[in-house]
């Protein structure tokens, strides 16, 4: 049985949970979530890749039991949520590692890579977008909305996004068989959510998501130049990040990989033995 360890460091006055499991002087793979979850969502993976990987899954400020400061004290930004993670890899003595990343992990997997661009040695994309292709448009309207107009009313409209039933579809549209998925799953999102000024992180978070649409050319630079491999495995039924989000890169990823799986947004709910098979032979191919 593989040993997951549960730690946390202390960086810039801000506390950093994260899961790691594997021997330490195995290469390293970055594990990082999306929204609305944590660590939380590679519970099951982490072992699955442990035997041969460092794994490491850190919780993003604001999310799982990494600190959550108040809108107010921190500057809930995708820029802000990679210079913690940053902090945090340079602490670990990580400096070069596999990323995987899915939903919010995208961005923030794409500013590591940009801010040192020979440290990603490799790349799994989860339902993480790089492309304009991909962005489901009845999803994500009115957050392009509220980012252009940041008026109250574009704010509010996306409150709805953050309730039960919202964070229950995400976790179970597309998937062909929604009792695979683990109600316990989005039930701890939930509590987590229902933190005081949890809201207005999230809304932040939300406002600023079109800031990484501006970094896509430079991401794409980088995968043409820098030649590194690239896993998409999606599932095909996302209703936030289409299939086509997957297949674009192979435009610029001369090595891309692309896996359409029958799923939707969270597949290492419903595929976790498919997923996890498919990186490791991936990463073994390296």
């Amino acid at each position: 049985m593989v040993t997951v360890h549960h730690r946390s460091l202390r960086i810039d006055g801000l506390d950093v949970f994260y899961r790691e499991a594997g021997p330490a002087e195995a290469p390293g793979l970055l594990l990082l979530h999306g929204y609305p979850t944590s660590s939380h969502m590679f519970r099951h993976l982490i072992p699955a890749l442990a035997g041969e990987y460092r794994v490491i899954a850190p919780d993003h400020i604001g999310f799982g039991r990494s600190s959550t400061p108040s809108a107010d004290d921190f500057s809930y930004t995708f820029d802000a949520l990679t210079a913690v993670t940053r902090g945090f890899l340079a602490a670990l003595g990580i400096e070069r590692y596999t990323i995987y990343v899915q939903d919010y992990g995208a961005p923030i997997g794409w500013r590591l890579a940009l801010a040192d661009p020979t440290a990603v040695v490799a790349v799994i994309s989860q339902n993480g977008n790089a492309y304009e292709e991909g962005f489901v448009p009845g999803f994500w309207d009115p957050i392009w909305a509220d980012a252009a107009d940041r008026t109250a009313e574009t704010r509010d409209a996306l409150r709805p996004a953050l309730s039960r039933a919202a964070v229950e579809w995400q976790y179970l549209h597309g998937v062909p068989d929604a009792t695979t998925v683990d109600p316990d799953a989005w039930e701890h999102d939930l509590a987590l959510l229902s933190r005081p000024g949890q809201q207005d992180i999230q809304l932040a978070l939300f406002r600023d998501y079109a800031s990484n649409r501006a970094l896509y050319p430079a991401v794409q630079e980088w995968l043409r130049e820098s030649g590194v491999r690239v896993l998409a495995i999606w599932g095909r039924n996302d209703e936030i990040f289409a299939a086509a989000g997957a297949s674009a890169f192979a435009r610029d990823a001369s090595q891309a990989r692309i896996e359409l799986v029958d799923g939707g947004h969270f597949l290492l709910e419903s595929h976790l033995d498919l997923v996890a098979g498919t990186i490791r032979e991936w990463l073994r191919e390296a």
